[in-house]
């Protein structure tokens, strides 16, 4: 790795205050006040507009966001980030229809654009992620607000602080 993944700046065009950042940071506030725009050196990362990793979440590539809230479409900057780590192996997740791991389950290996004209499955309330990084939306064909999910058991995306969200569809982190 050459140089920093990611710098942040306080405005908009890459002006003010910096802060480079080399791995997760949980409350950008430490380092900056206000944060509206940002150079992804390499890699990938997830950005959080509420401290802690939680709120409404955003995925940047390497480039440059001279003002990504209203590319976005975003009301708040982020507060927190997540690094997403290459990962080249195999993809394998579990969804639930219910909340712990109940009701109807099936077994994804690759994307599904809607779990109901796949599995005609209405709601998604928990997963359990095997294998490889992945992206849920909330709206059918990748759209509307997403969620980020690496290896791990989730048991209820409502105590996670999704409660009125339904994932519809559902896609591997491939080529970051």
């Amino acid at each position: 790795l050459h140089g920093k993944p990611i710098i942040f700046y306080e405005d908009r065009n890459f002006q003010g205050r910096s802060y480079e950042c080399m791995s997760d940071c949980a409350d950008m506030s430490s380092f900056l006040s206000r944060c509206h725009s940002c150079r992804v050196e390499s890699g990938c990362f997830i950005g959080y507009d509420r401290p802690n990793y939680m709120g409404n979440q955003y995925i940047f590539r390497r480039g440059e966001y001279a003002d990504y809230m209203s590319m976005m479409g975003m009301r708040d900057c982020i507060r927190s980030c997540r690094m997403i780590p290459m990962y080249r192996g195999s993809y394998r997740m579990r969804i639930y229809e219910r909340e712990n791991f109940g009701g109807q389950m099936y077994e994804l290996m690759d994307d599904c654009d809607s779990i109901m004209d796949r599995y005609r499955m209405s709601d998604c309330m928990s997963c359990h992620v095997m294998d490889g990084h992945w992206l849920m939306y909330e709206q059918p064909h990748y759209r509307g607000k997403m969620m980020y999910m690496r290896p791990g058991e989730y048991r209820s995306f409502r105590e996670m602080g999704y409660g009125g969200t339904r994932f519809m569809s559902m896609r591997r982190m491939v080529d970051m």
